[in-house]
C-alpha cells in the first residue's frame, strides 16, 4: 500500500513539473510570462491588498496548495489555429481520417468536426491566457502608485519599475516607491456665503473629519463633503447639493503643512438665458398628501374620499380601504416640520415594509413665495390575496418514498391597518421501510399541519412604546399559532405552538427580537415505540440481557414490555448486575434518556435575540457578526404554582393538565469574523458558546431545546448528533446535551472562475452540566473537561451560482475524545473514516 502511494505521489509530482515547463509554450521569443509583482516602498517590500489592487497586470491565478497556474495550463491545451488543423485533418483527401466519411453521413461528419472546435473553444474560455509582461501597463501601474501616495499625503512621492527576467520566458516586475515625508493638516478655515449655512456649520463642525494635526488624506475631503451635504439637507436646505462645497489647499512654503479652506457657495439658479445667485433658504413642509390607490385606471380620476388625520391629507378613489393611523405611522414627513432628506428615505423604506403597496413614489412641489414644500405620496396597492403551492418528493432512512404538499393563502390589509395574515398548511404521505403487513395501506406514514401568522406593522402593546422604540426603528408584531400531527414517524407526535413576538431595528446593522410569549406543547402518541426507533439503545439493552443470561442467546427482549421490565428489574437490583457495574450505568443512562425523550413537553418561555451585522453588502468580505440570545422558561408558571400552593406529582414537579412544564434558562453567544485577504481569498472565524440550565420544575432540558454537535454546519468530521457528549463513546442515534462550545477557522480561496476551495479546522463538543446526568464522561466538571474538545480538519469545494453556493466538504477526525487519553490524535485520519458533507451556502 505504501509503495502504491509513493508511485502515485511520484507520478503526480512529475506531471506537475512537466505541466509547469509547458506554461510558456504559447509565447514568442520576445515575450515574457509575468510570474510575480513585488512592490518596494522605501526599500521595504509592501504587497498589501491596497497596493496590489493598483497594479494593472497580475500573474496568472495559481492553485494555492501547489502554486500551479491550472487555468493557464487548460488554456494552453487549446490549439490556436484549430480551424486550419481541422481542415488539414478532416478535409484533406490524402489524410486517412477523411475516410470516416465512408462510415458517417455528411451531417454527422460535420458534427464531429464542430464538436472538436467546440471543445477547443471550451478550453479557451475555461482557461486563462498567459499574462505577458507589458511595459506600458507597468508604467500605468507606476502612475497609480504615485497617485495613491499623493492622495494620502505624500506629495513628493516618486515611483519607477524594473523588469527582472527570471529566464528566457519568464519575468518579474519590481515596483519601487519613494514616499518622502508626509504632509499634515494645519489651519482649517471656512468661506461660507449663505448666512444660514454659516450658522448651521457651527453646530455640525464638531463631527468634522478634517482635524488639525492629522495626515492629509484626500478621502477625508470626499467624506467630509458627503457628511456636510447630508447634515445640511437634513436641516431644511432642499436645494443643497455636494457641488456647492469645494476645498482649496495650500502647501507652498508651509514646511509640510496643509492649509485648507472649506468653501460653500450660494445657490445657483439657471434659467434659459441667465444665471441667478442667491443664498440658500430653509424649507418647511406645508402639506402632506397621501394618495392610496394611484393606479393607471385612476390617473385622470378625481379622489372621492378625503380624510384629514393629524395634519395628513389622505385621498382615495372610493371609500378608503385603510385606517389613517396605519398609513401615517409609516410616513416621517410631517406638516410644519423642516425638510429632511432622511425622512423621505425612511418613508420609502417603511411604506415598502408594510408589504401592502408597491414601491411608493414621493414628490415635493415647491412654493417659491413662502419657501414651503407640498409632499405628495403616491401608493399603488398590491393584490389583496396571494396564493402559493409547493410539492416535494423525498426518500430517507425512514421511508422508501414520500410526497409532501404545502400551500398558503396570504391576505393583505386584513384589518385595514396594513396587517398581513398568512394561513398555510402542509400534508405528507409516505411508505415506511418496515411496512411488511400486506393488510396495511402502502402509504402508512402521514403528517398534517397548519399555521396561522398575523404580522402587524407596529408594536401591538397596551402601552404606548413610541418613546422607547420610535417608529423609525420599523417595529412590528408577529402573532403565530401552529399545529402538526405525525403518524408512524418516530414516537408519533402532536405539536402545538403559539407565539407573540416583536421585532425592531435600531439601525441598519442591529436587529432586535423579543419573544414575549412562546408556548410549545409536544405530545408523544406512541411512546411504546421508543425502542423501535432507538435501535442502538435497544441493541445495548438486549446484549446485556443475554450476557447475564436474563434471556437465551437466541432470544430477544420484546418491545416494549420485555425491555421495560428488564430495565426495572436491573434498577431495582433484582438481577446479577450490581450498581457499581458498567452495565448498570449503561442501563441507567438508557432509562434516563428514554424517560426524557418519551415524556410530553410543555414549554412557556420568553426570549430576547440580538444581532449586529457589520456587513455592508454581499460583496463585503471584511466584517463581523455578533449574535446573542437569552431565553427564560417556566418562571411565570412556577411563581403562580407557588402562590397557589399547587400540589406536585409523584416526581415532585408541578403539572398543568397532567403535563409537567419545563423551567430553565438558556443563553447563546455566536461571533463570526471575516478577513478579506485579497484576490478572492477570505479567512473566516467562528466561535460559539451555548448553555441551558434547568432548575425549579426541571432536572433536564427538553430535547428540542438541547444542543448537538457535528454536521455540515458544525464539526464536519462528525455527522450530526454523532459527537459527544464529552468523551462518551456513544452509540445513540441522537446525542445531545445542555452545554456547547464550538470554534471554526476556514481559509477560502478562488481556484478558477466560480469554483472556490477551502481548508478548515473545526473544534468543539457538547457536555451535560447542572442537570441530572452524573456520568463523568458526559459532564463538564472543570476546565480540565476542555481536553475533550474534538478537533476535525479537512478541505472542500464551493461553486458560486451567484444566488447561492453549492458546497462539498470532507472532514477528518483529527482529535477524537472518545478514545483514551494519549491515543486521540489522528486515530481515524483517513478517507475510510472521513465524513462527506453537502450543503448550501457557507457554514458560517
Amino acid at each position: 500500500m505504501k509503495l502504491k502511494v509513493a508511485k502515485i505521489s511520484f507520478i503526480t509530482t512529475l506531471f506537475l513539473m512537466l505541466s509547469s515547463c509547458n506554461a510558456v509554450k504559447r509565447l514568442s521569443s520576445d515575450q515574457y510570462l509575468l510570474t510575480d509583482n513585488t512592490i518596494h516602498v522605501n526599500d521595504k517590500k509592501n504587497n498589501t491588498d491596497a497596493l496590489n489592487s493598483l497594479i494593472y497586470q497580475k500573474p496568472n491565478g495559481k492553485f494555492p496548495l501547489f502554486g500551479i497556474p491550472i487555468r493557464l495550463h487548460i488554456y494552453n491545451l487549446a490549439r490556436p489555429n484549430i480551424d486550419s488543423i481541422l481542415d488539414a485533418k478532416y478535409r484533406n483527401p490524402n489524410d486517412p481520417k477523411t475516410g470516416l466519411k465512408n462510415f458517417l453521413s455528411l451531417k454527422q461528419y460535420e458534427a464531429l468536426i464542430n464538436s472538436k472546435r467546440t471543445f477547443n473553444g471550451w478550453l479557451k474560455t475555461t482557461g486563462e491566457p498567459p499574462v505577458i509582461v507589458n511595459p506600458a501597463r507597468a508604467e500605468k501601474s507606476t502612475a497609480n502608485l504615485k497617485t495613491y501616495y499623493y492622495k494620502n499625503g505624500w506629495f513628493n512621492a516618486d515611483a519607477h519599475f524594473e523588469i527582472d527576467t527570471v529566464d528566457t520566458k519568464r519575468a518579474e516586475v519590481n515596483y519601487f516607491v519613494k514616499t518622502g515625508d508626509p504632509y499634515f493638516l494645519d489651519s482649517i478655515r471656512t468661506k461660507i456665503y449663505t448666512p444660514i449655512i454659516d450658522t448651521l456649520y457651527k453646530d455640525i463642525k464638531k463631527n468634522s473629519l478634517l482635524v488639525k494635526g492629522d495626515q492629509f488624506k484626500e478621502i477625508n475631503l470626499t467624506n467630509e463633503r458627503e457628511r456636510m451635504t447630508t447634515e445640511l439637507r437634513n436641516s431644511g436646505l432642499y436645494h443643497f447639493a455636494q457641488d456647492y462645497i469645494t476645498f482649496e489647499i495650500d502647501t507652498i512654503g508651509t514646511n509640510k503643512k496643509v492649509n485648507t479652506d472649506i468653501i460653500v457657495q450660494n445657490r445657483i439658479i439657471r434659467y434659459d438665458d441667465s444665471i441667478e445667485v442667491r443664498p440658500f433658504k430653509v424649507y418647511k413642509i406645508k402639506d402632506v398628501n397621501i394618495f392610496t390607490d394611484d393606479t393607471y385606471q385612476n390617473k385622470d380620476a378625481i379622489p372621492t374620499d378625503t380624510i384629514n388625520y393629524k395634519g395628513f391629507n389622505i385621498y382615495s378613489y372610493g371609500k378608503s380601504k385603510y385606517r389613517a393611523k396605519a398609513l401615517t405611522d409609516a410616513v416621517f414627513i410631517t406638516k410644519g416640520s423642516i425638510f429632511k432628506d432622511i425622512n423621505r428615505t425612511r418613508t420609502y423604506r417603511h411604506l415598502s415594509e408594510l408589504r401592502t403597496f408597491r414601491y411608493p413614489n414621493i414628490e415635493y412641489v415647491e412654493d417659491v413665495k413662502d419657501t414651503t414644500l407640498t409632499t405628495n405620496i403616491y401608493l399603488i396597492p398590491k393584490k389583496k390575496f396571494g396564493l402559493n403551492f409547493n410539492a416535494e418528493v423525498s426518500q430517507s432512512n425512514i421511508q422508501t418514498i414520500g410526497f409532501a404538499f404545502s400551500g398558503g393563502l396570504l391576505i393583505r390589509n386584513v384589518f385595514r391597518g396594513a396587517e398581513t395574515l398568512e394561513v398555510s398548511g402542509l400534508s405528507s404521505i409516505g411508505a415506511s421501510k418496515d411496512a411488511k403487513n400486506t393488510k396495511d395501506a402502502f402509504f402508512d406514514i402521514t403528517e398534517v399541519g397548519a399555521t396561522v401568522k398575523l404580522t402587524i406593522p407596529r408594536l401591538f402593546f397596551p402601552v404606548n412604546t413610541d418613546k422607547v422604540i420610535p417608529k423609525y426603528m420599523s417595529p412590528s408584531t408577529r402573532i403565530l399559532a401552529a399545529a402538526t400531527s405525525q403518524r408512524n414517524i418516530g414516537l408519533d407526535k402532536q405539536t402545538f405552538t403559539g407565539n407573540l413576538s416583536y421585532n425592531w431595528y435600531p439601525n441598519q446593522r442591529v436587529t432586535n427580537t423579543l419573544d414575549l410569549f412562546n408556548v410549545q406543547f409536544v405530545k408523544n402518541l406512541n411512546a411504546d415505540n421508543y425502542f423501535g426507533v432507538y435501535q442502538n439503545s435497544f441493541s445495548s439493552l438486549n446484549n446485556i440481557a443475554k450476557d447475564i443470561r436474563y434471556i437465551d442467546t437466541d432470544e430477544t427482549l420484546s418491545i416494549p414490555n420485555g425491555a421495560n421490565i428488564f430495565i426495572e428489574e436491573v434498577l431495582n437490583n433484582n438481577t446479577s448486575i450490581a450498581p457499581t457495574d458498567d452495565a448498570y450505568k449503561t442501563i441507567s443512562n438508557i432509562d434516563q434518556r428514554k424517560t426524557r425523550l418519551t415524556e410530553n413537553n410543555l414549554i412557556i418561555s420568553s426570549s430576547f435575540n440580538y444581532i449586529k451585522n457589520r456587513r455592508e453588502n454581499i460583496f463585503d468580505n471584511d466584517f463581523s457578526i455578533i449574535r446573542f440570545r437569552v431565553e427564560f422558561a417556566g418562571n411565570i408558571l412556577a411563581t403562580i404554582a407557588n402562590i397557589a400552593n399547587s400540589p406536585k406529582n409523584d416526581n415532585d414537579r408541578y403539572d398543568i393538565f397532567g403535563v409537567a412544564f419545563s423551567q430553565y434558562t438558556k443563553t447563546e453567544f455566536d461571533y463570526v469574523k471575516y478577513w478579506d485577504l485579497g484576490q478572492k481569498s477570505v479567512f473566516a472565524l467562528r466561535s460559539y458558546f451555548g448553555i441551558a440550565v434547568p432548575y425549579g420544575n426541571s432536572e433536564n432540558i427538553p430535547f428540542s431545546k438541547s444542543f448537538f454537535a457535528g454536521g455540515p454546519n458544525d464539526n464536519r468530521a462528525w455527522t450530526a448528533y454523532n459527537l459527544g457528549p464529552g468523551s462518551l463513546k456513544s452509540t445513540n442515534e441522537f446525542n445531545e446535551a445542555n452545554l456547547k462550545l464550538h470554534f471554526s477557522v476556514e481559509q477560502r480561496f478562488n481556484m478558477f472562475g466560480a469554483l472556490f476551495g477551502a481548508f478548515f479546522i473545526d473544534a468543539g463538543n457538547i457536555w451535560n452540566v447542572f442537570d441530572n446526568v452524573t456520568d463523568e464522561a458526559q459532564t463538564f466538571d472543570s476546565l480540565s473537561s476542555l481536553k475533550d474538545i474534538a478537533v476535525g480538519s479537512g478541505f472542500g469545494l464551493r461553486y458560486d451560482f451567484s444566488f447561492f453556493v453549492l458546497r462539498g466538504d470532507i472532514g477528518f477526525k483529527t482529535y477524537d475524545p472518545s478514545y483514551s487519553l494519549g491515543n486521540r490524535w489522528f486515530k481515524d485520519y483517513n478517507f475510510n473514516n472521513a465524513v462527506y458533507n453537502i450543503g448550501i451556502n457557507y457554514p458560517f
